[in-house]
């Protein structure tokens, strides 16, 4: 259940990265990355759309989309330091009190991801993974 709520989550904060979103998003991209703004929160959309559908429709490959879409959260961690740094009034956060806590929450979207496809749980069964039993017995 949580791999389908956390699917449909990235699906819908995808397209609206795309849409009805995209100036709430652009101001939470940082002046210091070299990229252009617009672009970054298309590509950004576009990732969460994908990894969404791949959450959804690929439940074989739950662990490895788990792993991506945990390291896609942290990947975007620095935008909502960003926003609570510069104090960038997006999505209604409008203290630092409310950016605070929105950053509280970026750890739990990772373990999130982590905990609802099993990625953490199945860690110590990768080959050659530090600890795991494969890595052990070669």
């Amino acid at each position: 259940m949580g791999r389908w709520v956390l699917g449909a989550f990235l699906l819908l904060a995808g397209i609206s990265h795309l849409s009805w979103n995209r100036e709430a998003f652009l101001a939470q991209v940082p002046q210091w990355l070299p990229l252009d703004g617009d672009l970054v929160v298309i590509a950004s959309g576009l990732v969460e759309i994908t990894l969404g559908g791949a959450l959804l429709a690929l439940p074989r490959w739950r662990v490895p989309v788990g792993w991506v879409v945990a390291v896609f959260f942290l990947a975007v961690f620095p935008g909502n330091i960003s926003q609570f740094v510069t104090g960038t009034d997006s999505f209604g956060l409008n203290s630092d009190l409310s950016r605070g806590i929105r950053l509280a929450f970026q750890p739990l979207l990772v373990l999130w991801a982590l905990w609802s496809t099993g990625a953490w749980r199945d860690r110590r069964d990768w080959r050659g993974f530090p600890g795991s039993r494969t890595s052990q017995t070669h």
